[in-house]
């Protein structure tokens, strides 16, 4: 008896005949089982049948894919692979144009089935459909035939190399061909591009046959599916070629134009396919800058000698150089290098040697000087005259930038099979990489003074050059114009923002339930701080006076009786850190009294009108003041803490809300650790931002356990 995990509980159907309910053995032949499952339908001729999933793909079940069956899978007998191969190899060759129809119409449907597949192709029925397609004219015919063959061919039985000249030019005329019928065209493409991906002969072939301006014309259609097959032929076509054949017109500014217009900006959004083949263009042209990328500065090249030289002329009105001595005129380079940002300034090429970004650095700032040069002369002159430790250099910051650059629009990286983060602006502007470089270089000197940044900080301004960068890219701006708004507009203080949001969330800090935690704990630390502040005030404070002759070295001290009801203070001796209460000559009641304010003008101090305070000591000033007499108790806090500590105390005292920003700090510090502790046990748990349900109220609550009776 067989164990019970190789039996299945399956349903079999048949037309006509009411389904059988078996359990299927999964360890005996499956010949065996199709045997008993025609005996019970009294069907003879087993051999002729075979078992087939009902739902979903209709796949054929064999002896290799059986032990996918699971339990309550539904089968349908059906015609064996064989048998249904040899009647459709007839029915496509018949006289009648009807049964030829259908019989075509039913081969594009089961020749996703490899089994079918196999039998099909064992009979030589691709080559009666490549027949077909060389001598047919009937477009209702061309699209079944065409439908099956592209089927059968993507199994990879059979070689596409064996496909004759003539099938090829067939297929080639129904992409060319103008007024065409649409699903033609979209299989044709299929093939095309299944061809041109299997070997390099068949690649020239289709080259020669398929103009590049219809592929064009191809993308500027409604139909998303002609679009989509376009693209995939013309990414085939150029992945296929080398170096030297992807120079071809698709890669000209009028493609990334029609895209740009009729697939990115069509009313239609770009699917995942669509997605993938403009980031495969993108890929494509913009590793054309790998090689520039790749090669360091030759300091032997005079061309390149003399961009450098460029860049410097085009920065600074140079005197004549021709009537100066050598010394004098290397001196004079060398500086102005220097002021640049060179590091290597009596040799700048130095800098440039280092791969990547090699010579693409060197074409970033050199395009950036000739094509903006206000800009590129007013960044450097404008830091040449700051401080040498604030100065933002241009050439250092530019080779990183060319480089960040490179990084985000991974320049000589090989496309990826599944890669679809494409962005649009590339199909909108000439030369991304040097107008991306323009923007994000005067970008980078705004960062640096809104970082107050020295040498020192430089790969922090770089970082947050690249989270700017980034980060405005993530939001597919569609045009140089947009990303340069929002790049200016995501500025160092935004980046600090959305840092701290980003960690709280990570935190899970601002989790619904979380905040909700935090409601619930506020009281209780609040009252913590409370009890904090008045035990301070019960320790007492050392307070100094400011007298009209602006005498500050008195001292007094002041501190709150254990009952909170009496204020003791007195003057402090010069040897006593910490009096005791007893020795305090001067008390008041505390009853009564109501806080005055924090900041107070000097005659609150005790000070003559004419007596200039300081205003660092009217930020620490505070007053007591009593409701019947005219008389203030004038403090001056020694520092902002006590300052904070003491007016809290007071607002503890009057019954009043703490407000200081000491408090507010300290409570947040409390919160953040108590909810980190409480979570403890949660770490790797994701919190719902919901509470689940709870279930209703059983209808009754007579249920109880009796514990009287033993357990047998």
């Amino acid at each position: 008896m067989p164990q019970q995990k190789d039996i299945v509980k399956i349903a079999i159907q048949m037309p006509g005949a009411l389904p059988q309910l078996i359990q299927l053995d999964q360890k005996k032949p499956l010949s065996a089982v199709i045997k008993e499952v025609c005996d019970g339908w009294n069907l003879p001729g087993p051999e002729n049948y075979a078992l087939q999933y009902a739902d979903g793909v209709q796949t054929y079940i064999t002896e290799s894919n059986r032990l996918d069956i699971k339990n309550g899978y539904i089968l349908r007998l059906t015609k064996a692979p064989g048998r249904c191969a040899e009647d459709l190899y007839k029915g496509i060759q018949s006289s009648d144009s009807g049964v030829r129809c259908d019989s075509l119409k039913e081969l594009a449907s089961v020749s996703t089935d490899v089994t079918f597949a196999q039998e099909f192709i064992s009979r030589d029925g691709h080559l009666v459909l490549v027949k077909i397609v060389e001598e047919s004219n009937d477009n209702v015919i061309m699209t079944h035939t065409l439908t099956a063959f592209m089927e059968l061919m993507d199994h990879g039985i059979v070689s596409w190399e064996n496909l004759s000249s003539v099938f090829i030019k067939k297929i080639a005329g129904f992409v060319n061909a103008k007024p065409a019928d649409a699903s033609i065209q979209q299989v044709s493409l299929d093939i095309l591009e299944s061809m041109v991906l299997s070997s390099h002969g068949l690649f020239l072939q289709v080259k020669q046959e398929v103009t590049m301006e219809r592929l064009i014309a191809h993308l500027q259609v409604t139909n998303q599916q002609i679009q989509t097959k376009a693209m995939a032929l013309l990414m085939a076509l150029l992945q296929t070629a080398g170096d030297s054949d992807r120079q071809v017109p698709p890669l000209k500014k009028n493609l990334r134009q029609y895209i740009y217009k009729n697939i990115i900006h069509s009313s239609g959004s770009v699917q995942d396919e669509m997605a993938h083949y403009l980031y495969v263009l993108q890929s494509i042209t913009l590793n054309h800058l790998e090689k520039r990328m790749m090669v360091p500065l030759d300091c032997y090249n005079q061309e390149q000698r003399d961009v450098l030289h460029g860049l410097r002329q085009l920065a600074f009105e140079c005197e004549s150089e021709s009537s100066l001595s050598h010394e004098r005129r290397r001196s004079l380079c060398a500086k102005e290098f220097k002021k640049l940002g060179f590091s290597n300034n009596s040799n700048p090429g130095q800098d440039l040697v280092r791969t990547p970004p090699g010579l693409l650095a060197l074409d970033t700032m050199y395009y950036f000087a000739r094509r903006y040069p206000d800009a590129y002369s007013r960044f450097v002159l404008e830091n040449s005259s700051r401080e040498d430790k604030h100065e933002c250099p241009f050439a250092r910051s530019s080779i990183q930038l060319t480089l960040i650059l490179c990084e985000i629009l991974r320049i000589g990286e090989t496309p990826s099979e599944t890669g679809s983060d494409y962005h649009p602006i590339f199909f909108n502007q000439d030369r991304l990489l040097e107008e991306l470089f323009c923007v994000c270089i005067q970008l980078l000197n705004k960062t640096w003074k809104e970082m107050r940044a020295t040498q020192e900080d430089f790969d922090k301004v770089m970082q947050v050059v690249r989270e700017q960068i980034t980060r405005t890219l993530s939001s597919k701006p569609t045009s140089l114009e947009l990303f340069k708004n929002k790049v200016n507009t995501l500025n160092y203080s935004e980046i600090l923002k959305l840092r701290q949001t980003e960690r709280l969330h990570q935190e899970e800090t601002l989790a619904p339930p979380v905040l909700e935690l935090k409601e619930r704990l506020k009281p209780e630390l609040l009252e913590l701080i409370r009890q904090q502040r008045l035990h301070r005030l019960c320790h007492g404070t050392t307070f100094r006076k400011i007298s009209s002759r602006r005498r500050q070295d008195k001292l007094w001290y002041c501190r709150l009786s254990p009952n909170h009801k009496m204020l003791h203070y007195g003057d402090l001796e010069d040897d006593v850190d910490n009096p005791p209460i007893e020795t305090l000559q001067e008390k008041s009641e505390w009853a009564g009294r109501r806080l005055l304010g924090y900041r107070v003008c000097p005659p609150a101090l005790g000070l003559t009108s004419g007596c200039v305070c300081p205003q660092e000591v009217l930020d620490l000033a505070f007053s007591i003041t009593y409701d019947v007499e005219e008389y203030s108790l004038n403090f001056i806090a020694p520092s902002r803490t006590d300052f904070c500590l003491w007016t809290d105390g007071l607002n503890v005292l009057l019954g009043r809300e703490m407000s200081s920003e000491s408090m507010h700090s300290e409570l947040e510090i409390l919160l953040s650790m108590e909810i980190k502790l409480r979570l403890l046990d949660l770490e790797n748990v994701p919190i719902p931002d919901s509470a689940p349900l709870v279930p209703k109220p059983p209808s009754n609550f007579n249920f109880c356990y009796d514990f009287s009776q033993t357990e047998q």
